[in-house]
């Protein structure tokens, strides 16, 4: 049977939506950063802030996937408040969503070389220039470049491909953390745990709240890929893919945590690169339990690009063939039935973007928090929204489910104002001041160049 014109091709599971959520929700932030976990709120201040901070998300996790069994469209916040919503604000909404996704590309872009040169440290050399005094070396920007170049390509040649590879990728990034964290806890001890808290209890757990969003973005991701599910698919795995990528992603972070300030007295160790590498070396006294982490944070780095690189490139798709951006960005290809130009338009992002290092991407991952948080906060209001409606979108809610949906709705508000509110600790500085208006005025450009009256190519 022949596909329509700009049909996406449907070959995803179940399976494949969990991968895709969690893969995309966990990255390389336990390894990379966990130093500044654990400073903003000491070891249980970090717990209990990831797994309150993830628990909340549940009710939104629940009114995803309400809306991506009523609407399965790789627009997902797109679509949902095109429904309910005046097309300024769907766009404005799936423009913070782009970003959300997007910016973790080429930040794991860079992990990535930084990860290398820990096992090859001849790889820092060969310094090009520098971006707030921090230096970018030549075999990290090829690294990264590869990287970026061999999932472009993954993802223009099919999405079957693309699901396999984060298929394997995650299921051995779980497979190796079971192994190091086992090994590493058996070795460890209560008396590593203390201090509890940095600040006092309730800032300690609200300074690490404020960076969950960034960390467990990612379960929505299934609903851009809801149009390539495979025609058996039923729409309530939707709903069980999400709920299952949040409650692994807390149990991982939770884990996770718990298990560097058990191994090893984390407060000694917060100015050593990779700390989580480190507490564990620490704990077993050889270096090859470093090898098995290294080995997970890769499997974890791919995965987690892979999915973010798929969630981004669908929203840009949908946002062209839309007419929301130029609509070229909505083209599919005829043979492999991908979004290509918005797949090479992430990628030629990704590349351009991780020349500036990690320095400059630091404020625009903080960005990164709030825009998911406002995809999130107008998704809550969408289907709020569209239970009072009475048109092919409407949905019936009962009591109970539009409590989850206020619920849900105030929680993503409440992350906004956790960092734009000056009085707030861990508020937005200039910096992220200034990215964020570079991103909105990114989508106003992106906007006004919108071609309405071409039709979308396909190749």
């Amino acid at each position: 049977m022949t596909k329509a014109p700009g049909t996406l091709a449907r070959k995803l599971r179940a399976t494949d939506y969990f991968t895709l959520g969690w893969g995309t929700m966990v990255g390389v932030g336990w390894l990379v950063v966990m130093d500044d976990w654990l400073s903003r709120g000491g070891a249980l201040g970090a717990l209990l802030g990831f797994v309150i901070g993830g628990a909340v998300l549940l009710p939104i996790g629940w009114v995803y996937g309400r809306l991506i069994a009523a609407m399965p469209d790789a627009a997902g916040e797109v679509a949902y408040t095109s429904a309910a919503f005046r097309p300024s604000i769907s766009l404005a909404t799936g423009w913070m969503m782009t970003l959300a996704y997007f910016i973790v590309c080429p930040w794991e872009a860079v992990a990535i070389g930084r990860i290398a040169a820990y096992i090859i440290p001849g790889l820092d050399s060969i310094p090009l220039y520098s971006i707030a005094g921090r230096p970018v070396y030549l075999p990290h920007l090829v690294v990264g470049l590869g990287l970026t170049a061999l999932l472009t390509v993954l993802n223009y040649r099919g999405i079957r491909l693309s699901a396999s590879f984060q298929n394997w990728t995650s299921f051995g990034t779980l497979a190796l953390f079971a192994v190091f964290v086992g090994l590493g806890v058996s070795r460890g001890s209560a008396v590593n745990f203390p201090p509890l808290f940095t600040h006092t209890p309730l800032v300690s757990v609200l300074l690490v709240i404020q960076i969950v969003p960034y960390f467990m973005t990612g379960f929505e991701s299934v609903g851009k890929a809801a149009e390539e599910a495979s025609p058996e698919f039923r729409a309530g795995a939707f709903f069980r893919a999400i709920w299952m990528a949040i409650f692994v992603g807390i149990l991982f972070y939770a884990s996770i945590v718990a298990a560097v300030g058990f191994v090893a007295p984390w407060h000694q160790l917060t100015g050593e690169k990779f700390m989580t590498a480190v507490a564990f070396q620490h704990a077993v006294g050889a270096c090859w339990i470093v090898n098995i982490i290294l080995a997970a944070a890769l499997l974890s780095l791919f995965k987690c690009f892979n999915g973010n690189f798929v969630a981004a490139s669908r929203l840009v798709f949908a946002l062209g063939r839309r007419g929301m951006i130029d609509r070229r960005a909505g083209a599919v290809h005829a043979c492999h039935r991908t979004p290509y130009f918005a797949v090479f338009c992430v990628g030629i992002a990704t590349a351009a973007c991780m020349l500036l290092g990690d320095a400059l991407l630091v404020p625009i991952t903080e960005v990164g928090s709030v825009a998911c948080a406002i995809g999130w906060s107008a998704t809550c209001a969408a289907c709020l929204a569209l239970a009072g409606k009475k048109h092919s979108s409407a949905i019936t809610l009962s009591t109970t489910e539009r409590a989850l949906a206020v619920f849900g709705l105030l929680v993503g508000v409440a992350m906004v104002l956790m960092k734009i509110v000056p009085a707030i600790p861990g508020h937005f500085t200039i910096y992220e001041w200034i990215a964020l208006a570079g991103w909105i005025v990114a989508g106003v450009i992106a906007s006004g160049m919108r071609k309405t009256d071409k039709p979308v190519p396909t190749s």
